[in-house]
């Protein structure tokens, strides 16, 4: 394993399954067996995945709680010499998840970061979705508050392109309502909750229908919200 400054380790940031651990790339699994720390959200969660691929390192709870203070921490272990590997609960580390602080830290320090790459519900959602996918924006959570929803939607709705969200079940009622009262009953969306699990829900097509069949269905999981743009819809263009 190389590194950018001599007799340093290296950061990996390893993306994990977002359900199936089917998608546990090898490249992966060998990164994280290889490196002496891994730094994640939740070592029990971390735990049980290395557990099932009988991997073993030494696991370091990073997380959005503590992430201001470990990032420094963590770049001394790489500067003196420990290869560590970064990863989330699930998908891909630092979108929407904590590690951008701590591959910001390794690129100040000129410490060499190496993404390996692997699911991720973003793009997951986005191939299977029918919307545009020659230009999307990713905005992460929508905001907490109704009516910063509204801001944003606002902000991007002539967007040309497709825009993606993650939304949890606890507000995703609200925010479909939100959608269509800024952007109209005939903007198209896809809804996906459940990624590459047992119960994958993948509902595409105008937002009342969308609406319409997941009030028919569970709303178990966490969602992600593609968004076409406007007067975008399946017919032939």
């Amino acid at each position: 394993m190389d590194s950018s400054k001599t007799g340093a380790g290296n950061l990996y940031v390893v993306a994990t399954p977002i359900g199936n651990l089917d998608d546990f790339t090898e490249r992966a699994k060998k990164t994280l067996n290889q490196c002496q720390v891994v730094a994640c959200e939740d070592t029990r969660i971390t735990g049980k995945l290395l557990s099932h691929f009988s991997l073993s390192s030494k696991l370091v709870s990073y997380r959005e709680e503590n992430e201001r203070t470990k990032c420094a921490e963590i770049a001394d272990l790489i500067e003196a010499g420990t290869d560590v590997a970064l990863v989330s609960d699930a998908g891909y580390p630092t979108l929407s998840d904590p590690g951008f602080r701590l591959v910001r830290e390794c690129q100040a320090r000129s410490l060499k970061v190496i993404s390996i790459p692997g699911p991720n519900a973003a793009i997951t959602a986005l191939t299977a979705s029918g919307m545009p996918t020659h230009q999307f924006l990713y905005l992460g959570f929508f905001p907490k508050k109704s009516a910063a929803v509204e801001k944003i939607l606002e902000k991007w709705k002539d967007f040309s392109g497709s825009l993606i969200f993650y939304d949890s079940r606890y507000k995703i009622d609200k925010n479909l309502q939100i959608i269509c009262e800024i952007l109209g009953q005939d903007r198209f969306i896809c809804l996906a909750r459940e990624l590459t699990k047992l119960h994958e829900t993948i509902l595409s097509g105008k937002i009342t229908d969308v609406i319409s069949q997941f009030e028919a269905g569970s709303s178990k999981g966490e969602f992600t919200i593609i968004i076409g743009p406007k007067d975008y819809s399946f017919g032939l263009n």
